[in-house]
Formats: C-alpha cells, sequence, structure tokens
C-alpha cells in the first residue's frame, strides 16, 4: 500500500478539507429531457407552454443553462387564477379524510421520487432534503384530518397566492403552500428562481397523489411583478409571502388597494444573534458558529456575540477550527464587491480579521472570514453583507448580551449558547425574537411555529397557530374586493375634518368638553384644537380634543414605560385587573347606556343590552387570561420544545361605528388580556361611549398609560399610527382608502395589520360583536399575540 494517498482519520481531521460529494444529476437530467428542457407553467394539472410566449433560462451553480422556462402574460395569469377558483369549490367540498388521504399519498410519492426531487433542489441552488419535506406531508395530512373537528368554526380563505423571492428555499416554500391545501384552499405558487423547477416537480407529484387538476398550480416568469398580478387578480382571495424584505415591500405596495389580505414572512433579510456565555461547552459553541456561518448557502444572516470572559478562548478555537477551510462560494461577482466594501468599511472602524486563507483576487469566491472587535453600531452588525462573513462582538453580563440579541430591528431567530438552563430560558423568554435555539442551532420542525418579530414578518409559519392565515371565522364575511383608489400618500390624513368646530361657535352652549385619557391622565389635544360630538339629528353634544401626530406620541411614550412591567405579571394578576375594570364598568352601566342612546339614537332598552353584554366580554376576557398558554409538543428530533404565546407590544385600534362601546371593550379586552398595551381611537361618528368609557377606566386599577384614548380624524390618527416604529400592530375600522394607505405604509417598519373596511357595516356583513361564537373570540387572541418557540436538546 506505499504510494497511497488514502488518508487516515486523523488526517482529515487535523486539516478540515471538505470530503467528496456525490454530484450526480442523472434522475434530474433524464426528467428534463422528458419535457424537452422547456418547462410551462402548470394548469390545471398538466404543463401549458403556448407557443408565443417568451422563455427564461434556468441556470445552475456554475451558470450554466439546464433548462428555459415559459413566462406567462396577463391572460395566462386570469386563466390560472379561473382554474384555481373552479378547483376551490371541488377541494373545499371533499371531506377531511379525502384532503388527508391525498397528502399521505403524497408523502410516499415524495418517497419514491426522492433521487428526483434532492437533484433538482441541488441544481436548482435550493438544496433541501426529501425527507424534510415528506415529514411536511405528513404532518400536514394529520391537520388535515383533523381540521372540522378542532376548527368547527373556521373556513378556508379561497384562493391562496403563494410568492417566494428568488433565493428562498422549498422547505419554506412549502410551509406556505402544505398547510393552505390542508385547510382546503386553492393555491397558485409564484416560485423564485432557485424554487423554479422544485416547484414545478412538485405540482406533478401533487397530481400523482391524487390532488384534483386546478387545486395547485404554478404560474413562471422572469418579472419582478408577476406575483403583484397573481394578487391583483379579482379571483385571488389571499396572499402570503416568503423571502427578502425589499421583495416583500415592493409586493406589497403594488397589491395595496386591491382589496387582498396579505401576510409576510421576511426571514431571509434576518440578521440573528449567535449568544455564547461564559457557561457555555466552547468547543461545542464554536463547532456550532463553523456549521451555522460558513455554510454556501443561509437561510439568515448571523451576528456573533460572545462574553468578554471567554472572549480569548472563543477567537483562538475559531482560529484554529478555521485554519484550512476552502472558499465558499458565492452567489455573483456583486456579491463578492459587497463583501470587499463591507471589510474595508469594517477594517477603517478598528476591525481585525479572522480568515481562513487569503481571498482570491477575482471571482465569486470569498474566504470565511469573521470580523472582531466591532461596535454594535457597525454597519457591518446591523446588516452584515452576505457570504461567510461574521461580525464578533462582546458583551460583559449575561444581562447585556440579551440587549445585544435585542439591538437588531429583525426578530426571527436566536441560538444562545450555556450550560445554565435558567439562564438560558430566561434569556430566551427576554430575546424579542419568534425561535431560540438552545445549545444548538438550524433545527426545524412543522409542529412548531416559526414567527417573525418586528421586520422579520407578520404572521406565523408552521404548528397549529401557522394554520389560522389560511382560515377564517365561518360568521365572518371575506375581504371585499376592489381596486386601488388614487391616493397621495405623502398628503394622506390631512383634510379637514367635518367634526371641526365652526367659527363663531358659542361653547356655553355646550354641556361638557371632554379631554383625551393618555398616561392614566385628562389631557387637552396637543394641538389645543377641539371638534363636535354629534347627535344623530345634528345637534352638538359636547366638544371633543382633536388629536394628532405628537398625541400619539406621547400615548406611545406612557405605554412603552408600563407595557414590559403589564406583559411579565402573572395571567392570574392580569385577570385581576381585568375583573376589576369589569366591575367598574357594571357601576356605571345607567351612565354608558344613556350615553350610548344619545349618540347613536337607539332605544334605552337596546343600549343597556350592549352595556350588559360589555361588562360580560370584559369577564371573559379576564377568564382567558389564565387559560390562554402554550405547550410542548411533541417532536421526532432528539429533545424538547416549547411553545408560548407572548405579547405583541403596543397596538394602535381605530374602532368602528356600530356597537361603539361593546367593540371597543372586546378589542380592549383581548389586546390587554394578552400583556399588550393600546392606543385607542374612537369612532369619529360615536366617540361618547369611549369617552364616558374614561371614568370607568380611571376608577379601575388598570396601570395609568396602558391603554390610552384619543380622538381625533381617523385618516389623521391613522397615519400617525401607522408612522410610529414603536406600533408593532394596527386594528383597523374604516375606510377604503385607509385600508389601502395601512397596506401601502405599514411594510417600512413592518407591522400586523387586521383591516376591515366599513362597507362591511353598510352591508351587514361586518363582524357581529353580540355573537357569542367562540371562532370570533379566538380571532381577536390570536390576533393579539405572537408565538415564540425554545429548542431545548436533550442529546
Amino acid at each position: 500500500m506505499a504510494g497511497t494517498s488514502t488518508k487516515t482519520v486523523h488526517d482529515i481531521f487535523q486539516n478540515m478539507e471538505y470530503g467528496p460529494s456525490s454530484t450526480s444529476t442523472a434522475t434530474a437530467q433524464s426528467w428534463l429531457e422528458k419535457h424537452s428542457r422547456i418547462l410551462g407553467f402548470f394548469l390545471d394539472g398538466k404543463f401549458f407552454s403556448p407557443a408565443d410566449r417568451q422563455t427564461h433560462d434556468v441556470t445552475d451553480s456554475k451558470a450554466a443553462v439546464v433548462c428555459s422556462t415559459v413566462c406567462a402574460k396577463d391572460e395566462d395569469v386570469a386563466s390560472v387564477a379561473s382554474s384555481a377558483a373552479g378547483a376551490f369549490k371541488t377541494w373545499s367540498e371533499l371531506s377531511c379524510y379525502q384532503r388527508a388521504k391525498v397528502l399521505l399519498k403524497l408523502a410516499s410519492v415524495l418517497q419514491r421520487h426522492s433521487q428526483c426531487v434532492s437533484e433538482l433542489c441541488e441544481l436548482s441552488q435550493s438544496s433541501t432534503s426529501p425527507a424534510v419535506l415528506i415529514r411536511l406531508a405528513q404532518y400536514y395530512a394529520s391537520w388535515a384530518q383533523l381540521r372540522d373537528s378542532l376548527m368547527p368554526e373556521w373556513i378556508p380563505q379561497g384562493v391562496v397566492a403563494v410568492v417566494v423571492s428568488d433565493d428562498c428555499s422549498v422547505y419554506f416554500l412549502l410551509l406556505k403552500v402544505l398547510p393552505a391545501l390542508a385547510m382546503g384552499n386553492a393555491v397558485i405558487v409564484v416560485p423564485g428562481k432557485t424554487t423554479t423547477l422544485p416547484a414545478l416537480l412538485l405540482a406533478q407529484l401533487f397530481m400523482e397523489a391524487g390532488i384534483p387538476a386546478g387545486v395547485l398550480n404554478v404560474v413562471t416568469g422572469s418579472e419582478a411583478s408577476l406575483g403583484a398580478k397573481v394578487a391583483q387578480n379579482p379571483q385571488v382571495n389571499y396572499l402570503t409571502y416568503s423571502g427578502r424584505q425589499q421583495t416583500g415591500e415592493a409586493l406589497a405596495k403594488a397589491v395595496a388597494g386591491w382589496g387582498v389580505p396579505m401576510s409576510f414572512s421576511l426571514s431571509l433579510s434576518s440578521v440573528c444573534p449567535f449568544i455564547i456565555f461564559d457557561s457555555a461547552d466552547l468547543d461545542s459553541a464554536v463547532d456550532g458558529v463553523i456549521e451555522l456561518a460558513f455554510k454556501k448557502k443561509r437561510d439568515f444572516q448571523w451576528v456573533l456575540c460572545v462574553q468578554e470572559s471567554v472572549l480569548d478562548s472563543v477567537v483562538a478555537r475559531l482560529k484554529l477550527r478555521m485554519t484550512g477551510m476552502k472558499c465558499v462560494p458565492l452567489a455573483t461577482e456583486a456579491d463578492r464587491n459587497l463583501i470587499d466594501a463591507a471589510v474595508q468599511e469594517a477594517q477603517q472602524q478598528g476591525a481585525t480579521l479572522i480568515q481562513s486563507c487569503p481571498p482570491a483576487s477575482t471571482g465569486a469566491l470569498y474566504p470565511p472570514t469573521v470580523l472582531c472587535g466591532l461596535a454594535p453600531s457597525c454597519e457591518s452588525v446591523i446588516s452584515p453583507p452576505p457570504g461567510p462573513v461574521l461580525p464578533l462582538i462582546s458583551f460583559r453580563s449575561s444581562a447585556e448580551g440579551v440587549t445585544l440579541g435585542n439591538h437588531s430591528p429583525y426578530g426571527q431567530t436566536a441560538s444562545i449558547w450555556t450550560e445554565d438552563l435558567t439562564l438560558a430560558l430566561e434569556s430566551a423568554k427576554s430575546l424579542c425574537v419568534g425561535s431560540v435555539w438552545v445549545n444548538c442551532h438550524s433545527v426545524m420542525d412543522p409542529a412548531l411555529p416559526l414567527c417573525g418579530r418586528r421586520e422579520s414578518g407578520n404572521c406565523t409559519d408552521g404548528g397549529r397557530e401557522g394554520l389560522y392565515q389560511f382560515l377564517r371565522p365561518s360568521h365572518s364575511a371575506s375581504f371585499p374586493r376592489s381596486s386601488p383608489s388614487s391616493i397621495n400618500y405623502a398628503d394622506f390624513g390631512s383634510a379637514a375634518s367635518k367634526f371641526m368646530i365652526p367659527e363663531g361657535f358659542d361653547p356655553s352652549s355646550v354641556p361638557r368638553f371632554y379631554s383625551h385619557f393618555v398616561g392614566g391622565q385628562l389631557r387637552k389635544a396637543d394641538s389645543g384644537c377641539s371638534r363636535s360630538v354629534l347627535a344623530p339629528g345634528g345637534a352638538v353634544l359636547a366638544h371633543c380634543p382633536d388629536g394628532g401626530r405628537k398625541d400619539v406620541r406621547n400615548a406611545v411614550e406612557a405605554a412603552i414605560k408600563v407595557q414590559p412591567g403589564w406583559m411579565k405579571k402573572s395571567p392570574a394578576a392580569r385577570s385581576q385587573s381585568l375583573y376589576s375594570l369589569a366591575d367598574s364598568l357594571d357601576k356605571r352601566r345607567r351612565d354608558l347606556a344613556v350615553s350610548i342612546q344619545t349618540q347613536t339614537g337607539i332605544s334605552l332598552e337596546e343600549a343597556e343590552k350592549e352595556v350588559e353584554l360589555s361588562v360580560s366580554r370584559l369577564s371573559d376576557w379576564a377568564a382567558r387570561c389564565d387559560i390562554e398558554q402554550g405547550g410542548t409538543p411533541f417532536l421526532p428530533q432528539a429533545g424538547s420544545a416549547l411553545s408560548t404565546p407572548e405579547a405583541l407590544g403596543v397596538l394602535g385600534v381605530i374602532l368602528p361605528n356600530s356597537k361603539p362601546l361593546l367593540s371597543l371593550v372586546c378589542l380592549l379586552g383581548a389586546a390587554v388580556a394578552m400583556g399588550n398595551a393600546v392606543i385607542m381611537v374612537p369612532s369619529e361618528k360615536y366617540p361618547l361611549p369611549a369617552l364616558e368609557f374614561i371614568q370607568v377606566l380611571q376608577a379601575s386599577d388598570i396601570p395609568g398609560g396602558l391603554v390610552s384614548i384619543i380622538t381625533g380624524g381617523r385618516d389623521q390618527l391613522t397615519q400617525a399610527l401607522a408612522n410610529h416604529s414603536v406600533i408593532q400592530s394596527i386594528w383597523y375600522w374604516g375606510s377604503k382608502e385607509g385600508c389601502q394607505f395601512l397596506q401601502y405604509s405599514c411594510v417600512s417598519p413592518l407591522k400586523r395589520l387586521w383591516l376591515h373596511c366599513e362597507e362591511e357595516e353598510e352591508r351587514e356583513v361586518g363582524r357581529n360583536w353580540t355573537s357569542s361564537n367562540p371562532s370570533l373570540q379566538e380571532e381577536l387572541w390570536r390576533k393579539a399575540v405572537v408565538w415564540k418557540s425554545i429548542w431545548i436538546p436533550t442529546a
């Protein structure tokens, strides 16, 4: 055996070179040849390639052309939407067992074609294990089977458009597609560059599994606007997006005003902390860093945060482990230029480099690199460059480590390393992210929710919680479709209100002047202006402040002082405060009933019933504080996991005209019960019940600042809430133009939106506030929380 080049295990561990990998793509190439390497979009269960359509080349990692795909035109989009709308009726009327049977068969079909799926994903630069996709199909088959028994009052949205960015993985694509199908929706997929071929193959495999033709259609093209064109079609009922923030923002603005509810998962833009405490197993932690940060394709960007007492040890281990590592291929030459510029800027700011080898002079390659000694304010920390570059910052105490972890405007996930279980759980709870991995990383399972916080998304994927974005309560109306209005977004909310006090008005003729309720105190509007509160016949009942941007700012400042403490209170303590509020409301039932009668013109008997129901609803939310908890789902991986609901933070609520007191109490109860602070804008038409409710708040033990009530022009206050970065969610009842403005404006900073058009109320198809249907209350609760998953390995 002399002269052999065979390496021992010791040699391999010494130089840490990559081993040989199988590069055969014969099965995928054979599938492409069957289609003559020209793939049309998938329509009505088959590939459709019109002769007069342009084509778009699909390339592999070496820029070699693999095949071509057909680019859809507007008439093709219309055909796809019509096909999906027709198939939705068939699919939704199948029994739960029949839909589950299709998804279960899909799992076996994926198993049979796993080689082709794996190779095609590799060719498309979207490597995903077929085993992961099989697990997804099996999991959502179970939910398809149990939908009617566990969610009896919920129905599917209809036709769902699933749009992903160019570099989104197949896993995140199917994390949208499979739950939508399991809940009975039809789906139109608009794939990105890396998911086009896998999406078309999977559509064919769905047909082999027995899904009705048209239930899953795939439309392809090279235009960035293709996703927006699909969503703008009047037969599409819901839009969900996964991918990069910039693409998602453009999509949201293009679809604003078309009457399509939207949700966004912006994981690929997220910057996530990798935190190493001094109690960590440093060797395992550094191994985790190497595996996570220097992969060819990463789902997230990472920042390494190391406690100062072990900083030198971690740096020494990084240098040792990185020695001899090869350069990592980049997507494009442009990424190399971005990295060079970012590294140069970091060095100018005092950073030192750890590199596995010198960078090549040219080419789309770059060596694994750690930027040491950076300040948290450096651009490379806030927005790391693409590729194998890892910023490193240090911290002194564990509390400072958590603060650094929350420094990013994103909130997708975090990885924390410590052998101290108490520290791990306390840190995980304090981090403002959707998922926390303890002593591990990149562990995902569809049983646990994956929830973006702040700029990382406004919806939940995975778990039972992720199913509800594809459902709506059976007694609620679908969002009315329409065409966008011509709106000057910069001037929205600047028009004078019809409720402003006319010149020459005699204030002595009005019995009462009301005030805002901000920070637990009565306050005048910052502008000093007031507006009229009118009776149904037009008589002036009272005056109230005309609030604006500065009043919203004051309310937010009061809310952020008290909300963290309120959120940390035990559910029992929050429950008692809400019972106190209900008791205070009960004691003033007569005064509130009179205010409702005077303002709306209904009978005193009807007004008293509304007050009585309001007391009951507050008591319901007090009771739910104690019972709405998370869980510990069973997982196939070794280890344990927690799934817990958390407060959103500060909410803005623009109240409806219907049931002015009952709607206020229902929305306030849901928000406050779950630990949120809330800024409420009463109906312009009927503000009096909300103003009288201020005395109820003053007599309760709800902390001052937790609930603020600001009157004024609806559009003006909507604009102020939308533009405030601290507001995490807006619940809106108002005009079609207001809905359009919020969809356009609330993508940066990203907010969770719950929009209702006043046309629903006029047509009497809006929310029935008097209904005791449990799905309506459950919907409120789910709008008031976000979900956090915590992974704790045990082996």
